[in-house]
């Protein structure tokens, strides 16, 4: 089949994804690339993974001028990640969120970067347990979707498991049921956000504890997880696994987590068919204005690791950003490629 041809093939009723939520592997929320284009793309190829939007703060979304809460209706099942701390601000942005139809609220209470602790919201949110609680509970009362909580095993030195089980049994008393845990303590001095998801050491075994102790809870693991087979070795233990980078940088891992670890026996989706249903999201996009390298910008590693992966990289980052860049773009990238096998 031609990419013309796969470009021109429908997506089925049937391929939608369910909407009951499955946590058995979802893309972790990441500032400035799991935006709604990479997540129409992610949702190419799996319909079961849980998507994630990059956080919005409820300033954002109260107070700013844009639609922070745009998303394309393919992106079912999609998770709205919050930043904020205050009980009511979350609670109306909650709300708002179930209106437009989001399936799930997460409270961000993982990210250390300067800019989120200034604002009293992120990782430094360990800290305070008591209100993380409240925001849960108000956030409850106004909808009817599940809320979650994404934080990380501790801070600084507040790094002991009783300081983990503390914080995780005053949040699951206001009705939270859910809870990411990033692997790895956050330092809210001394580290970048980069630093921060590379430099403190992986502690899977905290998170592990932490199931057997909450079995009662749905615990999902995130940081550090590069292929499909980890994430099954952390399903032995856990209900659910969160992959961040690998997810991003080689996007085509998402191709096998319906068959490998959701029991789907549908056909997986080649790199060249992920092209051509994305070739009509493209045309639109730029028909209403959009650029090119918006798109194009995700999908640079689809072809990691196969002969001519360099070349696709190389033309799509030296020529999608031009004024007019169009879908020929994309067709040219995949001739420089098939010219380098």
């Amino acid at each position: 089949m031609t990419l013309k041809q796969l470009s021109e093939t429908p997506l089925k009723s049937g391929d939608l994804a369910s909407a009951a939520l499955n946590r058995t592997f979802s893309v972790a929320p990441m500032l400035d690339w799991t935006d709604r284009h990479y997540r129409y793309f992610a949702r190419l190829m799996s319909k079961e993974a849980l998507l994630y939007t990059e956080m919005v703060t409820t300033g954002a979304i109260l107070y700013g001028r844009g639609d922070y809460l745009a998303y394309n209706e393919e992106e079912h099942p999609l998770a709205l990640q919050l930043g904020g701390s205050d009980p009511k601000d979350l609670a109306a942005c909650s709300r708002l969120a179930e209106a437009r139809g989001y399936d799930e609220i997460n409270l961000n209470v993982g990210c250390p970067s300067d800019r989120v602790q200034n604002g009293r919201f992120g990782a430094c949110l360990m800290a305070e347990p008591t209100l993380v609680a409240e925001c849960v509970d108000a956030m409850r009362q106004q909808v009817s979707i599940p809320v979650t909580v994404k934080t990380r095993i501790g801070i600084d030195e507040q790094d002991s498991y009783e300081f983990l089980t503390d914080f995780i049994s005053k949040v699951e008393a206001a009705g939270c049921d859910t809870f990411i845990i990033h692997a790895r303590k956050a330092w809210l001095q001394g580290l970048s956000p980069k630093e921060n998801r590379e430099i403190p050491p992986l502690d899977y075994d905290r998170v592990y504890q932490l199931k057997r102790d909450f079995s009662q809870l749905s615990i999902s693991i995130n940081g550090g997880v590069t292929s499909l087979e980890q994430a099954k070795e952390h399903l032995q233990h856990l209900d659910g696994v969160m992959v961040g980078r690998e997810a991003y940088q080689n996007p085509y891992i998402l191709a096998g987590v319906d068959t490998e670890l959701c029991n789907r026996t549908s056909p997986v989706i080649t790199r060249d068919e992920v092209i051509g249903k994305l070739l009509p999201y493209i045309g639109k996009h730029l028909a209403e204005g959009g650029r090119l390298n918006h798109i194009t910008r995700h999908i640079i590693g689809l072809y990691q690791g196969l002969p001519g992966s360099r070349a696709w990289r190389r033309y799509l980052s030296e020529n999608a950003h031009k004024p007019g860049a169009g879908i020929e773009v994309v067709e040219a990238a995949i001739k420089a490629m098939a010219g380098n096998d």
